[in-house]
């Protein structure tokens, strides 16, 4: 076990070597992410196999060990693009064409890649606290499921969704022929933005509902004619009229663009606050861990929204944390969102089930007291309102170290302060500003940012990747610790084979046709990558799936069944037992971990 009043560490795997090996798309991530953090190594053995390993050495510590696999044994699950097909990716990312649609981005891997790196970080903090050494296993199956965990959730729920789900959405082109992103929370902004452009009132009208809910349902059929106002337009006259209304507008960059800027920076970081003070809770000891609940007996107090800082929290929680959620007098308003499952949002508890809630008005001294006051019996202290709103309230990082020194506190932005005159910090608009468009479409296809919450979702694992270190820093160091983690450090994470590539001069992108589904007669489905040249060959349209899965195996290709229904995943044999329903009857995905 570690000794934290003696141990001199910087980092929190300070002194610890590491091998890892296995499928290149997961264990660079996985390598990269330990380098970050401290860690040292000759070299990781990425191969070709579909599973792999990692392994953590030295410190005070007993070894940790963590394997990944792209699914299970026998599920036809080999690589990126049959995980991306079974799990629903596909299906959720093809809403806006229509039909099932491949990121050409690995998604699935590197979010597999940052579960690994948490299980292993979750596993030494554990040990730190007095438990006993671990063996974490994760799947990019499951990496996939949690992707999808609220569309699922949706899909399963009591009633049908608030918005249509139907083809359409950003971005949205100039007369020039940029594209670009709109961004506004603000009704009154949104229909200010689009008089100012002297579009059609019925159209404006129509088309702020699946704008607003486009982060709910992947897909924003907008009324065609806000289409053509923006390509009847200067972009100077549409940034004048954002400027104006409230709203914001980013014109889409390139992977080549963002490569040219890029600062090199970890996706997150992590600064000791000062000495522990004595604390228990920063001196190794705690309530007992079992191997698969490392944070047993810690507590997160949670202020988050929307996606990126809940799901942080949600997955701390499936840790063995105790989280406790700060919502504004009157509850989350979120809990409210259609469809709903036994009167709660679907949505709301793919993100939030398990939770405990607690009513905060941080507009009141009153309630602000109260909230340090936990704050000073809390661990984890884990927020994402916007830049500035904790200082002005009081309740930054400095503030509440006086109250608690053994603090992690943990900031989930946009930006990460990283990128001056940066617009929003929301999914779609990072999505824009770093490339994300390109990234995720094939050579030949005009760049769009995912209409799923790519960021929001990875962003989220990042953000609990940070709080982990951040334990893990504190228990070797005796000290508090703030984290920060942001939409822009998950998009690097996740475009930096591309970045790598557009750094070098060649093309970013992947070729034309890359990780497109075929078309069957009942179906769609989805070669593995390595046989889609291959695939493409065959007519299949013919065909039923099951039919064309067995064409394709008999001439030595690899292929799955792309999922369309998402509600069907709970009989599909290649998830089989792993989907289940949580009291309120929404589906719940499994634990994207297991301990041992």
């Amino acid at each position: 076990m570690a000794s934290p009043a003696t141990t001199q560490t910087v980092r929190p795997l300070d002194t610890l070597r590491f091998d890892t090996s296995g499928p290149p798309q997961i264990a660079g991530v996985v390598a990269g992410h330990l380098r970050m953090l401290g860690a040292r190594t000759g070299h990781p053995d990425p191969g070709d196999g579909p599973a792999g390993g990692t392994t953590l050495t030295g410190g005070d510590f007993a070894p940790a060990h963590a394997t990944t696999a792209w699914g299970r044994p026998g599920s036809g699950l080999v690589d990126e693009a049959t995980v991306q097909a079974a799990t629903g990716v596909m299906a959720v990312h093809g809403r806006r064409d229509g039909g099932p649609r491949g990121l050409a981005a690995d998604y699935a891997a590197t979010a597999t890649a940052v579960l690994t790196v948490q299980g292993l970080l979750a596993g030494l903090v554990g040990q730190a606290r007095g438990g006993a050494a671990s063996r974490v296993a994760t799947g990019a199956d499951r990496a996939g499921l949690l992707a999808v965990s609220q569309y699922l959730a949706a899909a399963g729920a009591d009633e049908g969704e608030a918005a249509e789900l139907a083809p359409g959405g950003p971005p949205f082109t100039s007369a020039e022929g940029v594209l670009f992103e709109l961004e506004t929370l603000d009704p009154a902004a949104w229909a200010a933005f689009w008089r100012a452009l002297e579009a059609p009132p019925g159209a404006l009208r129509a088309g702020w509902r699946p704008f607003q809910f486009r982060y709910a349902t992947a897909c924003a059929p907008f009324p065609a004619a806000l289409h053509t106002v923006t390509r009847s337009h200067p972009m100077a006259r549409i940034s004048s009229a954002a400027a104006l209304a409230g709203a914001q507008v980013c014109p889409l960059r390139t992977l080549a663009e963002r490569a040219g800027e890029d600062d090199g920076l970890a996706p997150w970081s992590l600064e000791p606050l000062g000495p522990g003070a004595g604390s228990p809770r920063a001196t190794g000891t705690g309530a007992p861990t079992g191997p698969d609940r490392p944070l047993a007996g810690l507590t997160v107090l949670e202020a988050g929204r929307r996606i990126q800082a809940p799901l942080a929290a949600h997955l701390l929680g499936l840790l063995g944390a105790d989280v406790i959620r700060v919502e504004p007098p009157g509850g989350d308003p979120l809990r409210g969102m259609p469809p709903a499952c036994s009167g709660t949002s679907a949505r709301w508890l793919a993100l939030n089930r398990g939770k405990r809630a607690v009513e905060i008005d941080i507009k009141s001294g009153r309630d602000r007291n109260r909230l340090r006051e936990m704050a000073a019996r809390a661990d984890v202290f884990l927020h994402n309102w916007a830049p500035g709103k904790a200082a002005e309230l009081g309740l930054d990082a400095d503030d509440l170290a006086r109250v608690n020194p053994a603090l992690v506190y943990a900031y989930t932005s946009g930006w990460a302060g990283r990128l001056p005159g940066a617009p929003m910090g929301t999914d779609f608009m990072v999505q824009a500003r770093t490339g994300v468009g390109e990234a995720v479409r094939p050579e030949g296809e005009p760049p769009a940012p995912s209409l799923m919450t790519l960021l929001d979702v990875l962003g989220g694992l990042h953000g609990a990747e940070a709080v982990l270190a951040g334990l893990l820093l504190r228990e070797r160091t005796g000290h508090g610790v703030r984290v920060d983690s942001s939409l822009l450090g998950a998009a690097d994470t996740l475009t930096a084979p591309a970045l790598r590539r557009a750094s070098l001069g060649e093309n970013p992108r992947r070729p034309a046709g890359f990780r497109h589904p075929l078309r069957t007669a009942d179906g769609w489905i989805a070669p593995a990558d390595t046989s889609a040249a291959a695939a493409a060959a065959y007519d299949l349209r013919e065909l039923t799936t099951a039919d064309a899965l067995t064409q394709l195996r008999d001439h030595g290709l690899t292929a799955t069944a792309v999922t369309t229904d998402l509600a069907a995943l709970h009989h599909d044999p290649r998830f089989a037992g792993s989907i289940s329903r949580d009291a309120h009857g929404a589906p719940a995905v499994p634990d994207p971990w297991s301990f041992a």
